[in-house]
């Protein structure tokens, strides 16, 4: 089973009789490692599947180390694996352990938006940048592993009570609903393991081995759950790399990879420095920008591939000069080298790049494909199906209620909702409840009282069978009840109606096959959707598109070729991260951009950069003087003597016409 891996790989899967952390340079098959640990502990070590967690930050992640796993073992002796996100451990802890956390079974999982609307109602304010700012604090605080109580007690400014007042009051809010938002999925488990013994030695017990994936990108809150978990043995894997923890801005804490060997003083560390994904020149590159950075280990990436062609750094006149010369570039690399589109990446620091990038590439026909685009399930259509799944799993959700109760509109409007919410206040009930209150009929007009007995009534005889039948049956009963499809076309113009019924409709069959592969009812549906970003098996193939995608979004992905745009200083590093002085984490965003490369590297900075409506000279990023000279072709202002020249549009487009007059007369 073995014989495929290098020796340090092997080490590291043979190692079970104690903490390990697994340093796993970029491209240095760390998934081939867990997978096959998993593997060999079952065949060889003697444990049993339900024993073993595998970890992961991503849906993505986990389903293809399912997967690789599944390839490796007779998927019987695979029952009752858990491989999962963080996030989907927490919340089959917290379903388990509900009444130990004073929570019904049927609890809801709040997404970003429904958290906004709580924030905007105890803010009394609309402020969108207020709103958001006020999430990502709690959302810290949480990760932190502190406490509305605690957050007060710390506060040292009249801005810090505040927010642990806003805190306070959130989480109240949250509690009323019977309701968690995604923190309290790993949160909620670490303070009852803490406080409830018994309850931490049974999932002790089950869980006794943890494989950790992309540990440098945990929480303090994620580690102090590993930690518990593990207990005194340390019966884990820790796989990650210093060199690649960029997530600090959400939470991620990087110290605690010095933790381990504090904590741990048992801690083996295997290194993989052996690269299967880059050519030499690129993995040089790559050590000797991140070589500027403190290293808490010390490791230098090689390969057997090659050494690869020189990497391409250009200066371009300004940012449309920038993405005019990537498509000409690409379109000529893919007409000489028989590439396909998917084998290109153009990658950027900042969302608000990818702008001009598209329109060049639209200009010259190149299809192309955005990482990170809207979620399935943040699209309005399949948000409003969900609020009445969520209201028929748990009534005491009220944003669920306001979303079910006026879409489609049944007469219902912020009077009416207004004159219930104060009820439901008063009474401090749900406004579900508050419905069916006797001074509710008094309260409001005869319409719109019958109106909400009758929605009421019928969100009650779905809950009484959601627990049973088929999911998909029962959601194609509630579409129909409620005349979605019809309200749809009322709404909308006929085409983007019938988008979002097809989009309304393959979530019907979704929940048809889970249902049917996993035996889920409504109700485990409806909470596990709220961890899932997207759909599973939406597309069966990828497109043959070139990749935009950010540097964050774009770890633990690979191209054949790749575009770096905009290195310059204010962008790559950001000005806010130079203010910070976060340079040393924009340093390891360069280093994950730099390893994405298979074959080739091409790296661009403008002259002159439009911020604010203003023309500004811009300095080339203090990343590309890191890089070895040896190994890199420099045209424009970092050019040393005799250097290239910079590339002129009129030579770009002569290449590219003569390539596509040579293509003309092939194909004559």
């Amino acid at each position: 089973m073995l014989h495929k891996l290098n020796s340090p790989q092997q080490a590291a899967v043979r190692h079970l009789d104690g903490p390990l952390l697994v340093l796993a340079g970029a491209g240095s098959g760390k998934t081939r490692v867990i997978t096959q640990k998993i593997a060999y502990m079952i065949e060889h070590a003697g444990y049993d599947a339900r024993n073993i967690a595998a970890i992961t930050f991503t849906n993505k992640a986990a389903r293809e180390m399912q997967e690789r796993v599944g390839q490796l073992l007779d998927p019987a002796r695979l029952k009752g694996l858990t491989v999962s996100t963080f996030h989907s451990l927490g919340l089959q802890i917290v379903r388990q352990e509900h009444a130990a956390l004073g929570y019904k079974p049927r609890f809801s999982i709040l997404d970003s938006a429904d958290a906004g609307k709580i924030i905007s109602d105890i803010l009394a304010t609309t402020d969108k940048d207020k709103i958001r700012s006020t999430i990502s604090t709690i959302s810290r605080l949480k990760n932190d592993f502190l406490s509305p109580d605690m957050a007060l007690g710390q506060a040292q400014s009249e801005g810090e009570m505040q927010i642990a007042k806003v805190y306070r009051a959130y989480q109240d809010t949250l509690f009323a609903y019977q309701a968690v938002d995604f923190d309290d999925l790993i949160r909620l488990p670490v303070e009852l393991f803490e406080r409830e013994s018994a309850i931490l030695t049974k999932w002790q017990l089950r869980l006794r081995y943890l494989l950790i994936d992309e540990y440098q990108d945990t929480n303090t809150c994620q580690y102090r759950l590993i930690k518990l978990l593990t207990g005194f043995h340390g019966k884990f894997t820790a796989v990650g790399d210093d060199d690649q923890s960029i997530y600090a801005w959400r939470g991620a804490n990087v110290e605690n990879l010095n933790l381990l060997k504090e904590d741990f003083p048992r801690l083996e560390v295997i290194k993989l420095e052996q690269n299967y994904r880059s050519t030499s020149r690129i993995l040089k590159a790559a050590n000797s920008v991140i070589a500027n950075n403190p290293k808490l280990f010390e490791k230098q990436l090689w390969s057997e591939l090659g050494i690869g062609d020189p990497i391409s750094v250009v200066e371009m006149k300004d940012e449309e000069h920038e993405a005019e010369m990537v498509a000409m570039r690409l379109l000529a690399h893919k007409f000489e080298n028989r590439t396909r589109f998917a084998d290109y990446a153009i990658l950027y620091r900042g969302n608000h790049q990818a702008r001009i990038l598209e329109g060049q590439l639209r200009n010259h026909k190149i299809p192309y494909q955005i990482s990170g685009g809207q979620s399935f399930f943040d699209k309005a259509e399949i948000k409003d199906v969900l609020g009445y799944l969520r209201l028929i799993a748990n009534q005491n959700d009220d944003p669920a209620f306001i979303r079910a109760v006026t879409t489609p509109k049944r007469g219902i409007g912020n009077v009416t909702l207004e004159k219930l919410g104060a009820l439901a206040a008063e009474r401090k009930c749900s406004l579900f409840e508050a419905v069916f209150l006797p001074s509710c009929a008094d309260l409001l007009q005869t319409a719109q009282y019958e109106g909400l007995q009758t929605f009421c009534g019928f969100i009650n005889r779905m809950a009484s069978r959601a627990a049973r039948e088929p999911a998909g049956a029962l959601l194609k009963e509630l579409l129909t009840a409620i005349e979605y499809e019809a309200w749809l076309y009322e709404s909308e113009e006929p085409r983007p109606a019938e988008s979002k019924w097809k989009n309304v409709l393959e979530l019907v069959a979704w929940f048809d096959k889970r249902a049917e592969e996993q035996g889920d009812t409504l109700i485990d549906m409806t909470q596990k959707i709220a961890l899932i970003t997207l759909l599973d098996g939406r597309e069966e193939e990828e497109p043959d598109a070139v990749r935009l995608s950010t540097l964050h979004a774009s770890k633990g992905l690979e191209y054949g070729h790749v575009f770096l745009v905009g290195c310059e200083e204010g962008v790559l590093p950001h000005q806010a991260s130079i203010d910070s002085g976060m340079v040393e984490e924009e340093r390891r965003l360069m280093y994950v951009g730099i390893t994405r490369a298979q074959r080739s590297l091409t790296i661009t900075y403008c002259g002159k950069r439009k911020r604010a409506g203003e023309w500004q000279v811009v300095e080339p990023s203090r990343f590309l003087l890191e890089l070895p000279q040896d190994d890199i072709r420099i045209s424009g202002r970092l050019a040393r003597n005799g250097g290239a020249p910079q590339v002129s549009k009129s030579e770009g487009r002569a290449k590219l016409a003569g390539l596509l007059a040579g293509l003309d007369n092939k194909r004559g």
